[in-house]
């Protein structure tokens, strides 16, 4: 069985939330050599527009413009996942495949109620894929016990006031071209398909503006937003700045 090794993960309920939310993070990491990687829990199959075959389609191409090492979807039922043991192993086995020394989830609450409980579900695996007595197989061979470092939450649609913020300003312009490959989900004025929260004209206005936001936090053009899992430790006060 061949061990790839990530170190960021990043999993979303539907696909397009990872790009919605920290696509400017996984860019930035990327660009310093780490390897970068998303897990899809659905494939966003009830979705007001488009359908899960499109979705998929354009999942691929935003992975090209964000450079993914990898890029998985566990096809778990939108509107209907559960967190319960089967739905746990699924995410467990991602997390022992790849390794990740951070992994990156929904928000903990939002519009969505598919995204507070895919933040529980994935926050639940991060600890139970550390445990030794847990097995699981991927190909036919035992998976090795692994636990992330860190979990982090994404800020989503609904405002959410961040633990910490990362400085993305230089990468906005790559990171709107990622959220643009799903253009299914976005405003066309000659669509025929019904409206959506995220299918309106100023959405796109709405994702600058909340990254402008979190940028002045501190004191930089454009920055995302993350709520962290449990207290973070440093060697100095002076990385804090």
């Amino acid at each position: 069985m061949t061990q790839t090794k990530i170190d960021i993960l990043a999993f979303g309920a539907h696909p397009d939330d990872v790009e919605l939310s920290a696509a400017g993070t996984l860019l930035k990491e990327a660009a310093k050599g780490k390897k970068i990687g998303v897990i899809d829990l659905t494939q966003g199959e009830l979705g007001t527009r488009g359908s899960a075959e499109l979705r998929m389609k354009e999942a691929n191409a935003s992975a090209s413009i964000l450079g993914l090492s990898c890029r998985e979807n566990l096809k778990m039922k939108d509107g209907f996942f559960q967190n319960d043991e089967a739905h746990i192993r699924d995410i467990v086995r991602m997390i022992r495949k790849y390794r990740p020394e951070i992994v990156l989830a929904n928000a903990p609450s939002d519009r969505h109620p598919d995204h507070g409980r895919a933040a529980k579900l994935v926050a639940d695996a991060c600890f139970y894929s550390g445990l030794m007595k847990i097995e699981t197989e991927e190909e036919g061979k035992s998976q090795e016990a692994w636990r992330p470092k860190a979990l982090y939450h994404y800020i989503q649609d609904y405002y959410q006031k961040p633990d910490f913020v990362l400085d993305v300003s230089d990468y906005v312009e790559q990171k709107m071209q990622a959220i643009k490959a799903f253009g299914s989900q976005f405003y066309d004025p000659d669509s025929k398909e019904p409206d959506s929260p995220i299918a309106v004209k100023n959405f796109f206005d709405f994702i600058e503006g909340r990254m402008i936001n979190m940028g002045r936090y501190i004191l930089a053009d454009y920055g995302e937003g993350f709520l962290k899992s449990r207290p973070l430790g440093v060697e100095s006060l002076t990385h804090l700045l």
